[in-house]
């Protein structure tokens, strides 16, 4: 017997028969993984269980455990789907089909759209499926007989995509009982492992992502090895779905949009206004005490200054621009950036070592021509505001102001409490796609590396990321997901090697001779209704104090308190607190719940003996009643939770 020798993950090696396929393997390593191995590797690249060793090699095994394992457990329950919707509407058009990280899509050329009962009783064909236990075959044709058997299927975006492909490829396919796939793989071993499935949606989505090509139709689901993992799954996504911004914002009544004022331009309402306003004195407050120079700058500007900058060119569909004349020299832009603003304030005069560095720091509104499929409830607008800045340094003084940028944004998100939601991503360039950026190779990676120092220096834990740079300098990207696990950016800080040259903007030295100085580009909370978005979703709406709309909402047992209740009220305005007083001629419970649903902070609730005695009966939204204090005890403990941003109430409850 010939046999091949497998190093396995621990660095054991065993000896198994040649021919012998990874599913066998499993089992003779064992019974448990046998049973719930999904995939494994054979010398790094991820294969089927079906997948033959034939010579000595290095194998990692992988269950629903690992994100290997989910994703071609997800990729299979993908074809799932579409050997159901064949069988349902046998004259749809397939298109494709992956795992993504929370389960699986696939996209469907229909004429008619798929309504809820659709999905229920494509869910129904489904289950079928997965009780008939098909086993899932794989094969291989060349490209020219691909093209001819999908042709024959009339699946024509599969030809598509298999022509797409170089002549001398070959092309996989899967099959599983009546249904045929082209797919690289790899899928389970049968359908019959995929025990619990649910349908959650069904959208529009444009072929490629291409608004030129046709609209698909995109069902969404998940899948589990087990119907206990899909029940917690969902009860997840239950909860994900009460802290939506998109739908919670509007029940709180922070913000709304409407149709004839547009996509992406969303009106924010009193309550979400002033959160906003919180954030944004908070932040220039903190940027002030850091020595940064506020500056006001245009919101528009000749389609001149981006054409120095670099952004008419490389950034030019982005940009809302406003022709101006018979010629594009005339044209003006709304800004999408502050950066070629502040550096004029900067060229307002010749300017020497001894004023660096300098930090330039703006409330922005931006613009950004965002299309239809890209925007979503705050996260993603056509029109925002940042907490934008700006520091030019000499090249000795990078290190320590990046560092202090970074130690402000960790301040700000520490006080929002969200530094432990958000990852690290290290920005680079694509050097393969150079026409996206401007600088030569040696700049990028002199910078680049100069940026890995500093992140090193620091401890951070990043991720790194190829072509996610701007195309003037490479990038800290601080990610945050949100209650869908969709993920963006909501902070970021760049290096900039290049533009201080475009804009001729020079600094004199120690020696007397002209340099040109890097700049540092950085936001401090990022884009304010972005992180309104996030504050939201963090906190179901139950906003820390400091930032809430409504801090104390004062509620009267009967119209004979409300005199008390408008004293009380004043005083508390007077001593800088946002006050509401709900005096309407309603039961006392009733007022409670809504204050309740509005998630104010605090209650007042004036009765009696609270007039009798000058004092107040306090309620917590988080700790439930706090009992009869004084009104000056309220203050005071008040203003300490307001004035330490506290994340937390810092009453004592009743028991204690």
């Amino acid at each position: 017997m010939t046999v091949v020798k497998i190093t396995l993950k621990n660095g054991s090696i065993r000896e198994v028969a040649k021919g012998t396929t990874m599913i066998e393997l499993a089992r003779q390593l064992s019974g448990r993984l046998g049973k719930e191995v999904i995939a494994a590797t054979y010398n790094g690249i991820l294969v089927d269980l079906q997948f033959s060793l034939e010579a000595d090699g290095a194998v990692n095994f992988y269950t629903f455990e690992d994100e290997e394992g989910k994703r071609v457990f997800r990729h299979t329950t993908a074809h799932i789907l579409a050997q159901a919707v064949k069988r349902i509407y046998p004259n749809v058009k397939l298109g494709i089909g992956p795992a993504i990280e929370k389960g699986f899509y696939y996209d469907f050329d229909l004429e008619s759209s798929f309504k809820p009962d659709d999905l229920i009783a494509i869910e129904k064909e489904m289950a079928a499926i997965v009780k008939a236990n098909y086993p899932i075959e794989k094969s291989v044709m060349s490209r020219l007989e691909a093209i001819h058997y999908f042709k024959e299927m009339g699946e024509t975006y599969k030809v598509e995509l298999i022509e797409a492909l170089e002549a001398t490829e070959q092309v996989t396919v899967y099959k599983q009982g009546d249904f045929v796939d082209f797919c690289k793989g790899p899928h389970l071993l049968n359908t019959g492992s995929v025990k619990a499935i649910k349908l959650l949606s069904a959208t529009g989505a444009y072929w490629k992502g291409d608004q030129q090509n046709k609209m698909l139709q995109r069902i969404y689901g998940v899948s589990f090895p087990k119907k206990s993992q899909l029940e917690s799954h969902i009860e997840k996504l239950e909860e994900a779905k009460k802290r939506d911004h998109n739908k919670l914002g509007r029940d709180l009544e922070l913000f709304t949009t409407v149709d004839v004022i547009g996509q992406g331009l969303p009106l924010l309402m009193p309550k979400g206004a002033k959160i906003i306003q919180q954030l944004q004195r908070f932040v220039e407050d903190e940027e002030a005490n850091r020595g940064y120079l506020l500056t006001k700058t245009p919101m528009m500007a000749k389609s001149d200054l981006y054409k120095i900058s670099g952004h008419w060119n490389m950034y030019r569909e982005d940009m809302f621009v406003i022709p101006n004349g018979v010629s594009e020299d005339d044209a003006f832009a709304l800004r999408s950036m502050t950066c070629p603003f502040q550096f004029y304030i900067y060229k307002a005069k010749p300017r020497s070592y001894r004023e660096l560095p300098m930090r330039y720091a703006e409330t922005s509104t931006l613009f950004r021509n965002e299309s239809s499929g890209e925007m979503h409830g705050l996260i993603r607008l056509r029109q925002f505001t940042i907490s934008e800045g700006h520091l030019i340094v000499m090249p000795e003084q990078l290190e320590d102001e990046f560092k202090g940028v970074v130690d402000l944004i960790n301040y700000m998100m520490s006080t929002l409490g969200i530094i432990e939601d958000v990852s690290y991503r290290f920005s680079k360039w694509d050097p393969s796609n150079a026409s996206k950026y401007v600088g030569s190779v040696d700049q990028w990676e002199e910078t680049q590396a100069k940026m890995r120092t500093i992140l090193d220096r620091l401890q951070m834990d990043y991720e790194e990321a190829i072509g996610e740079a701007a195309f003037y300098g490479p990038k800290l990207d601080i990610q945050f997901k949100n209650v869908h696990g969709k993920e963006d950016t909501i902070i970021t800080v760049q290096i900039d090697f290049a533009l201080a040259e475009r804009f001729d903007m020079t600094y004199t030295d120690r020696e007397g001779e002209k340099k040109y100085p890097f700049v540092i580009h950085r936001t401090s909370v990022g884009c304010y209704e972005r992180t309104l978005a996030m504050l939201i979703e963090k906190y179901a709406g139950k906003f820390p104090t400091w930032l809430a709309p409504t801090q104390v909402k004062l509620l009267t047992l009967s119209e004979r308190h409300n005199a008390y209740a408008n004293q009380i009220a004043t005083e508390l305005r007077a001593s800088g607190f946002r006050v509401e007083i709900d005096d309407r001629a309603e039961k006392i419970g009733y007022k409670i719940r809504e204050a309740q649903h509005e998630k104010s902070p605090y209650m007042l609730i004036i009765g009696d003996e609270d007039l009798q005695k000058n004092c107040v009966s306090v309620r917590s939204r988080d700790l439930g009643i706090i009992g009869q204090l004084s009104l000056e005890a309220f203050k005071s403990t008040l203003h300490e939770e307001v004035q330490t941003k506290s994340l937390k109430s810092i009453f004592l409850p009743l028991e204690q």
